[in-house]
């Protein structure tokens, strides 16, 4: 079978390498990630009225259009632990029981309405915890950054322009002008920053920019206003410094590809969100290692992106989580990947000595 599926969008399907979907991705994982898109996005985005969501589901396209590959990704994803749902039960003798709940780091209204059973378990909840209560303080967020600046920006006579071909920059300098960007006003910013810009839909980051709260922010809100403890798992520092630590190589090959994706990335966005809605987080890495083109090197990204975003995180979210839940009545909202797999916070709270079940 060859490896880029001829599907309704066939130039669509082919762009979604590997590189272009951790990009995206980012904004599963990180919650830092999330808020600094939308503070850069009150400088360069227009008006939340005038961006128009659109984005084509592909795995809808490819389900019709090639069954067979949409079959082999659905037996990879069923056979991922936990790879179904987003509402877990946290139980452990002398604990009242808690929730663990994945989120998905944006504004869109599919996303930031809660499940009904996630609902209930929030409202009954004392505790909410998100991965880092440091954004809801605008002063602490610039603090942290202050403290470690080269986290965010080149501190030496290092550009982007200066790591790139020059066809390379060419094409980056072309994708910023067409998204109203201009070169020059990026060119100090470290990749990672520069792709919390692109990377996301126009219309997204408008809303984000328009003061609409990404869900998790939503939630610490929420609690706070009704009275309930908030409390995090992580820093800023900590989710800047676990992206910083990703080779500059693997940053700058997914932002030129993510640019060169141009409106496609709509289509990403829409796919992942279907998914998210369907509680299918089992199945995302199964549909991107299915449009690897091969190239080692992006194998080798993923599986570093994989290592450094996800599953040594989850560690560290587990320890910060467990004298919280000892409290218990906790809701835990985290990115949905931080759920599934073998290394995953469901498998790793069983491996705790807690009996975590589905709860949607």
């Amino acid at each position: 079978m060859k490896r880029v599926i001829a599907i309704a969008d066939r130039t669509a399907f082919a762009s979604l390498k590997l590189l272009v979907a951790l990009n995206v991705l980012f904004f599963l994982s990180f919650l830092v990630i999330a808020l600094l898109a939308a503070g850069r996005a009150r400088a360069e985005t227009p008006a939340a009225e005038t961006q128009v969501c659109a984005g084509a589901d592909m795995l809808s396209a490819l389900q019709k259009d090639d069954p067979a590959a949409y079959r082999k990704i659905e037996t990879e994803a069923a056979a991922t632990p936990n790879g179904k749902g987003l509402l877990w039960k946290l139980e452990k003798a002398g604990e009242r029981p808690s929730f663990l709940f994945g989120t998905m780091h944006m504004t869109d209204p599919r996303v930031t309405a809660l499940p009904p059973a996630a609902q209930k378990a929030f409202d009954a909840a004392d505790t909410v915890v998100i991965e880092t209560t440091e954004v809801l303080d605008k002063q602490k967020m610039m603090a942290a950054f202050l403290k470690e600046p080269e986290l965010m920006m080149f501190t030496d006579s290092t550009t982007l322009s200066s790591l790139l071909s020059p066809d390379d920059a060419a094409a980056v300098n072309k994708a910023l002008d067409a998204r109203g960007i201009p070169p020059a006003s990026v060119a100090k910013m470290k990749p990672w920053m520069l792709s919390t810009m692109v990377a996301l839909p126009a219309c997204e980051l408008a809303r984000q920019a328009g003061g609409t709260p990404v869900l998790d922010i939503k939630l610490a809100e929420d609690a706070k206003a009704s009275g309930k403890a908030v409390d995090g798992l992580e820093t800023v520092a900590d989710q800047l410094r676990a992206m910083a630590s990703l080779p500059l190589a693997f940053h700058m090959k997914g932002l030129v590809d993510t640019l060169k994706l141009g409106d496609r990335v709509n289509d990403v966005n829409e796919t992942m969100i279907v998914l998210y809605q369907r509680g299918d987080t089992g199945m995302l890495w199964p549909l991107f290692r299915a449009v690897l083109p091969g190239d080692e090197d992006d194998s080798a990204s993923y599986a570093a992106f994989e290592e450094i975003m996800i599953t040594s995180r989850n560690q560290v979210m587990i320890d910060h989580a467990r004298p919280i839940l000892a409290k218990g009545n906790v809701f835990m909202a985290v990115g949905a990947l931080h759920l599934p797999g073998a290394e995953g916070l469901v498998e790793n709270f069983r491996k705790a000595g807690y009996t975590v079940t589905a709860a949607d």
